[in-house]
């Protein structure tokens, strides 16, 4: 094999233990069971719209009307359904992909009706990546035992990885594209955290005080703005090694963190760190005792 094609491999299908991937399967799994669950009136509640507000998007596209009111719920409940059985890793062969497919879809539709959830994009993705890997060879009803560590566990993780950072890096480039290098003076990141604060005031919406506040300290902001582009613009680098990722990880975690505290806007799924495990070693939790004794009677 070429020596290039060599490293390629070596990379992408580095063994890895199966309870890895079925870890970040379960975890995944819950936290978007939980996510829309809590969040089932603002994905059921589009049923009630104007169609002439539809706009489908993404896949959606091809879409010319929406869908009827009792579709939409039966969707979103066949959809919750499909997640436990995802979460649990019960006949995964057919609830993979067949979540994927459906929280995709949901995701879309809700997008599809003027306001785009860019919260819900890496979701959406980490469970397409999962649903079509073998993630359920490990920690799933009706398996016993353990696989050993193979490159067909390891490449899913490293596919979540890649995606992740991909994410931070076109949002990066959308900065770039928009703004242009005046981003980094900061003035721009100001005016967006400005507007944002004062258009929830106006409107009787949860602000942030701190972002208020902080509107008036202009020095503050260059380095933030540099910071969170920096961020993005490299994310690939977390591809690197364990070591850097574990930085590139706590310094987007904090970036998130800062989005919260200035402009009242969160990314639950980054802010759980759910959206971080791939590029930590999750399955040595399994080593504590306790862990294991209880996921054992589960």
């Amino acid at each position: 094999m070429n020596p290039a094609l060599a490293a390629i491999d070596r990379y992408w299908y580095a063994p890895a233990p199966a309870e890895r991937l079925a870890l970040l399967r379960a975890l995944c799994g819950a936290f978007a069971v939980v996510y829309l669950t809590e969040h089932a009136g603002g994905f059921t509640s589009v049923a009630r719209f104007d169609p002439a507000q539809f706009e489908p998007v993404g896949l959606l596209a091809p879409m010319t009307s929406p869908l009827r009111p009792f579709v939409v719920y039966g969707v979103h409940a066949l959809t919750v359904l499909c997640g436990v059985a995802f979460t649990a890793g019960a006949a995964f062969r057919v609830t993979g992909p067949l979540f994927a497919l459906l929280l995709l879809f949901v995701t879309s539709y809700r997008s599809s009706w003027g306001m785009v959830f860019h919260t819900d994009n890496l979701l959406a993705l980490h469970v397409l990546v999962l649903g079509v890997s073998p993630a359920a060879d490990a920690l799933a009803i009706g398996r016993t035992g353990s696989a050993a560590p193979h490159g067909r566990y390891g490449w899913p993780v490293r596919a979540l990885c890649a995606v992740t950072t991909l994410t931070y890096l076109l949002a990066g480039v959308a900065k770039l594209r928009t703004s242009g290098w005046e981003w980094v003076s900061g003035d721009v990141l100001r005016t967006q955290i400005a507007y944002d604060n004062l258009r929830k005031i106006e409107l009787g919406s949860i602000h942030s005080p701190l972002g208020a506040w902080l509107v008036s300290k202009a020095w503050v902001f260059p380095p933030l703005a540099a910071v969170s582009l920096v961020l993005e613009l490299g994310a690939p680098i977390a591809l690197i090694s364990s070591r850097i990722a574990v930085y590139w990880v706590a310094l987007a975690w904090a970036f998130h963190l800062g989005v919260l505290a200035t402009m009242a806007i969160a990314f639950p799924y980054p802010l759980s760190t759910v959206a971080y495990l791939p590029f930590l070693s999750v399955e040595k939790v399994l080593e504590w005792k306790r862990l294991r004794g209880l996921a054992r009677r589960v």
